[in-house]
């Protein structure tokens, strides 16, 4: 499987949009109190795939840029967001944004921190930043074992993904890494959330992660079986949960 962030998610683009969670409402009011947002900030969402975070905004009446290099997800969140006349999908990457200078108020990445090269990252954020803009850092983290389903879920990925080990986001999910960007004290908090997923929705939540064997691969129909046994022993009424803590790291750039 390619590891090119730019390309990975292309044929996944259905089941994210789909099966991937969205982001906990009260962070807008979070950011309102702690940082000042406002309806009137200009916000870029970088890695901003089929909108899932960029809509959050959105909905608070901001004029959201969405940055995607994607091509695949970029069309995706244009459909889903197309309603909005507020929304900008441009075509960059967190390295090179193309948008001007310092003339961001907020800069928010929902579930692709762990894709970008962090050293150009952050020039190009400090350079589209206004003088006192806000980043806002975001991860959906699944749970791995508060419970026997998400466990038994976790082995299986270790099982049978390709290269989980390489592209799992929590190796950069941790303060050390996210504080160093910053070049400061980065500031986390958390908010907890759900999803219940019937065994159909499951299976999509999985073939939604970029590491998830496709189907013509030599290990997928293995892999969906033991995710049908896995399902069948935990289930209650035809549903297992996934349990997530969203973790919101916000802060300025020094």
């Amino acid at each position: 499987m390619e590891f090119n962030s730019t390309t990975r998610f292309s044929s996944r683009v259905d089941n994210y949009v789909r099966h991937r969670p969205g982001y906990p409402p009260q962070i807008i009011d979070f950011l309102r109190r702690e940082c000042g947002l406002k309806k009137e900030s200009l916000i870029a969402d970088i890695g901003s795939g089929t909108g899932k975070l960029t809509e959050l905004f959105l909905e608070n009446g901001n004029l959201v840029f969405g940055i995607e290099p994607n091509r695949e997800m970029r069309l995706a969140g244009e459909r889903l967001l197309e309603k909005h006349p507020h929304f900008r999908s441009v075509d960059g990457t967190a390295e090179a944004t193309t948008l001007p200078d310092r003339i961001m108020d907020f800069i928010t990445v929902g579930q692709a921190f762990h894709w970008f090269d962090l050293e150009p990252c952050r020039v190009e954020f400090s350079r589209i930043l206004k003088s006192g803009g806000w980043v806002v850092i975001i991860w959906n983290d699944r749970s791995v074992d508060s419970t026997t389903f998400l466990a038994a879920y976790e082995q299986l990925l270790r099982e049978f993904s390709t290269d989980y080990e390489r592209v799992n986001h929590r190796r950069l999910n941790d303060g050390d890494v996210v504080c160093n960007f910053f070049g400061n004290q980065a500031r986390l908090k958390n908010f907890p959330s759900a999803q219940q997923f019937d065994f159909e929705g499951l299976k999509g939540r999985l073939l939604s992660s970029s590491y998830a064997p496709e189907a013509g691969h030599a290990m997928h129909d293995e892999m969906i079986a033991a995710l049908k046994r896995i399902f069948d022993v935990h289930q209650n009424a035809g549903q297992v949960v996934f349990e997530y803590e969203t973790h919101v790291y916000y802060g300025q750039l020094k």
